[in-house]
């Protein structure tokens, strides 16, 4: 439904219960509920027509946004140090005169927004390597495999 369409249908639904039609009845007929009925009606009188309207759901404010003025300190850091990760630039933060140090997975998304991280350059968990057979047991283990079995090794080793 187009904006205007939309804003009509409300129009209508709201002038059933200005008129006396009890709200449930008409939140029923319409196919909403009473308490969007009630906000409606709400707008209606407060603002008139234009009430009506899709409103944004977008914040008006973020009160825990990242200052500019230390995701243009992070940015800096990375660029004098292209080694560092966000682990040590969180620690270098953290010695320096801020009101709150960011997190290590905040300067990671600062990091990741600006450009500064390769995702490829970075060394994936073994997917390969991550599982084994093996046709006897592990060290360790007695007992005997049925033939054809093999006991599946789990080890946790990054890429290197």
């Amino acid at each position: 439904m187009d904006q205007q369409a939309v804003v009509e249908y409300r129009y209508r639904a709201v002038c059933e219960v200005l008129g006396g039609s009890p709200i449930g009845e008409v939140a029923v007929r319409y196919g909403t509920t009473r308490q969007s009925l009630d906000t409606w009606r709400t707008r209606f009188t407060a603002e008139g027509k234009t009430g009506l309207a899709d409103r944004s759901r977008r914040p008006r404010t973020s009160p825990m946004k990242l200052d500019a003025e230390v995701e243009a300190l992070i940015c800096e850091l990375r660029r004098e140090h292209p080694r560092w990760g966000a682990r040590r630039i969180c620690h270098e933060l953290a010695g320096r005169d801020l009101a709150v140090a960011p997190s290590r997975a905040t300067v990671h998304r600062v990091l990741t927004r600006n450009g500064m991280i390769d995702p490829q350059a970075q060394a994936p968990w073994c997917s390969a390597g991550s599982r084994s057979r093996r046709d006897t047991p592990p060290c360790g283990t007695r007992g005997c495999l049925p033939p054809g079995r093999a006991f599946l090794v789990l080890t946790q080793r990054r890429c290197r």
